[in-house]
């Protein structure tokens, strides 16, 4: 084999994407397509005593307007993950109830989008309002349910007495605010019914097996009989995994009028109604001994959620994974409030877990007068403390001393306030990065080796950006012996085998080994070595190609090992105090997720990872207006984020060995890793610049004064 992964293979997709001919769900061209446009919510509780659609239906081009009163047909599906999922219980339109400001109460289909938008405001709505639950303080709590059948609590010896018994102690309570994903595409579906049970959804979605099982169940036919097309994703982390309520009412209109139907959330419907990340609350106590070693660690967290679905932002899921403490206590709870349904984004759970468990850590450092790095060092398990299972193939200890080495470490000064630069004050933090190690089992790749000295490789699986379509070019020409430039990949059509959902940072652990067998299994189809000997024979056959459709299971040493994937990240901050102004001045990443595919974009994905972190740690947050309910944020203007200026040169290395107890291509995942732990290195690096200690993001300039 030639080697091809593990070396910077440029993106396959880059210049169809910089040329505008990556075509992305409301691109598509269908003949005789209309457009629909959402009626939604000014209230956040309370019920529609009247909805008057007439001047609606009378104004140009309608074709036809829905609301509670006349819904297009729809099934209530199974929702449980393995048969069909949909993001809200609530099918759309249900009743006559308000549970959010921007609810769906109603779509307008026109001839053209801007008829329909226009005809969407003619319709009259008549509330009668309820005060909505939208303070934290005021939210009624209940204990979390169970996420993929794991329970939210936890407990490991006696926390109360290990805290009771330990020299040092530190108890903290952390914040973050709710954060929008804002992804450059905006969420959008075509419908496209060729008769009452023939369906054909073009939408951005990370899983189209999974949306063609979930329709099929919506609609009652033959999952054979839906086909979802999704070649491109503008961004998704995470929000676009499952349908939304306006891709079942998009789907179900298009059905009742038999006529395809587009449906494109605006930026200000995507605030309300598209998913968010739950602003979270979490206490957390740590207990140590004066030589550093832990004793206990209790840590709890709060989310909230919409009143049509439970979703629980799981911040304490992380803890155990990271330090050994005798003494463990985890705690989640969910609070219900009149918002959107919150959902996936970027590392959910570990994200903010992270931000809260090493600020603590750090905060138990300068408490013990430690170092940060060695006290982490020194409380690393190595064993997840849930299942008892040892980590494979675990690198933490490598990715913090080569982090250390890189950044300077060891020339970090003792004291807070202490260095000064051009008149600002200079901090260094640090903090760990964790995420699991996850794939899915029965995934199916087909690889054909053609005539012409190309090879073709086919499945179902999506790419968000993360450089799906490169890594399975490299991988099927480092096997059959060919340059990446003469593999064509096909993605994103649920036509094609079976490729798994593009989430959870599991696609390419999942994929790549079914990529690896299908290629194999073509080269002992032709009884050869490599596609130039195959391709001898094939020319001396007279067919048109080899071809083979190889699965992965997915099974490899669950039982024996717990996996994930472990990283470091260094950072130097600036901060004006006169205008209370902070800057990113240096970055370091190191991060240990087993074989490294394909060092450009998985570089590319730990530096998009902590930009977003930085965003999150600076400037994102979304308020809800206290009266309406609604986000006071409406558009990529008024959400604030990082620009180039706002982010420094970000060096990423990585370290470790490829982890083969996990698959056969001893890859693992990094789509997600590289956001957790970037809030708290920063947060860390301002008490080293200037004394305060920040435990509520974003750090924004009135923190800082």
């Amino acid at each position: 084999m030639n080697q091809v992964t593990g070396t910077s293979i440029s993106r396959k997709d880059g210049r169809a994407k910089v040329t505008g001919q990556a075509t992305y769900a409301a691109e598509h061209q269908i003949p005789d397509l209309v457009h629909g446009y959402l009626v939604t919510a000014t209230i956040a509780c309370g019920k529609i005593k009247s909805i008057d659609t007439q001047a609606a239906e009378k104004a140009p081009g309608v074709i036809g307007v829905f609301t509670h009163k006349n819904p297009p047909a729809v099934c209530k599906p199974a929702n449980d993950f393995m048969t069909s999922k949909i993001c809200e219980a609530r099918l759309p339109l249900a009743d006559d109830q308000i549970y959010y400001a921007g609810q769906i109460i109603g779509l307008v289909v026109a001839d053209t989008f801007e008829r329909a938008r226009h005809a969407a405001h003619l319709v009259e709505v008549e509330y009668a309002t309820q005060e909505p639950t939208l303070d934290p303080n005021k939210v009624t709590y209940k204990e979390a349910p169970s996420l993929f059948g794991q329970s939210m609590k936890f407990e490991q010896g006696d926390c109360g007495q290990g805290m009771a018994d330990a020299a040092v102690k530190i108890t903290a309570t952390y914040k973050t605010s709710t954060e929008l994903h804002a992804q450059m595409e905006p969420h959008a579906i075509i419908a496209h019914w060729q008769d009452t049970d023939t369906l054909t959804v073009y939408e951005p979605s990370q899983w189209v097996t999974g949306s063609q099982n979930t329709y099929a169940d919506l609609f009652q036919i033959p999952p054979e009989k839906v086909r979802i097309i999704t070649p491109f994703i503008g961004g998704g982390f995470g929000s676009k995994a499952f349908p939304w309520p306006h891709n079942i009412l998009c789907a179900s209109a298009a059905r009742q009028l038999q006529i395809p139907l587009k449906v494109v959330l605006s930026r200000r419907q995507m605030t309300a109604n598209a998913g968010h990340r739950s602003a979270t609350q979490q206490v957390i106590s740590l207990g140590a001994n004066a030589d550093g070693s832990l004793i206990a660690i209790d840590h709890s967290g709060k989310s909230f959620t919409s009143p049509v679905e439970d979703f629980t932002e799981p911040c304490t899921g992380v803890t155990p994974t990271m330090y050994a403490a005798p003494n463990l206590r985890l705690d989640q709870e969910l609070g219900v409030m009149n918002v959107g349904t919150p959902t996936f984004m970027r590392a959910p759970g570990e994200n903010p877990g992270l931000w809260a468990v090493e600020s603590a850590m750090d905060e138990l450092a300068w408490e013990l007068n430690i170092d940060p790095v060695e006290l982490r060092l020194r409380n690393e398990t190595k064993k997840n403390q849930t299942d008892g299972l040892p980590f494979s193939a675990k690198d933490f200890a490598q990715c913090l001393r080569v982090g250390a080495e890189q950044f300077g470490w060891q020339d970090r000064p003792k004291k807070v306030r202490s260095v000064t630069r051009d008149g600002k004050l200079i901090g260094w933090g640090m903090a760990a990065c964790n995420f699991p190690a996850l794939k899915e089992g029965g995934i199916s790749v087909t690889a054909k080796l053609l005539a012409d000295g190309t090879a073709h490789i086919l499945t179902g699986a999506n790419d968000m950006g993360t450089g799906t379509y490169t890594i399975i070019a490299g991988t099927a020409a480092e096997v059959l012996g060919l340059p990446a430039e003469q593999v064509r990949v096909e993605l994103g059509d649920s036509l094609l085998p079976n490729g798994g959902m593009a989430g959870g940072s599991q696609m390419t652990a999942s994929l790549i080994p079914a990529v690896m067998a299908a290629c194999q299994e073509v080269l002992k189809i032709a009884q050869a070595d490599t596609a130039q000997s195959a391709l001898a024979k094939l020319h001396q056959s007279g067919k048109p190609a080899f071809e083979a459709t190889a699965s992965a299971t997915g099974d490899e040493g669950g039982k024996k090992w717990s996996f994930q994937s472990w990283g470091a990240h260094f950072c130097e901050v600036s901060v004006d105090e006169e205008i209370a102004r902070l800057r990113i001045e240096r970055w370091v990443s190191v991060m240990n997720i087993g074989r490294v595919m394909n060092a450009k974009t998985a570089a590319s994905q730990v530096r998009g990872g902590v930009i977003m972190g930085i965003g999150q740690a600076l400037m994102e947050e979304c308020h809800f207006d206290p009266n309406i309910g609604y986000p006071v944020v409406y558009d990529l203007a008024t959400y604030h984020f990082p620009s180039h200026a706002d982010i420094p040169r970000i060096q990423v290395t990585f370290v470790g060995e490829p982890d083969y107890n996990f698959n056969a291509a001893g890859v693992r995942g990094v789509g997600e890793i590289g956001i957790t732990g970037v809030c708290a290195a920063i947060a860390n690096a301002v008490y080293h610049a200037t004394g305060k200690r920040v435990r509520s993001l974003p750090i924004t300039p009135d923190k800082l004064l």
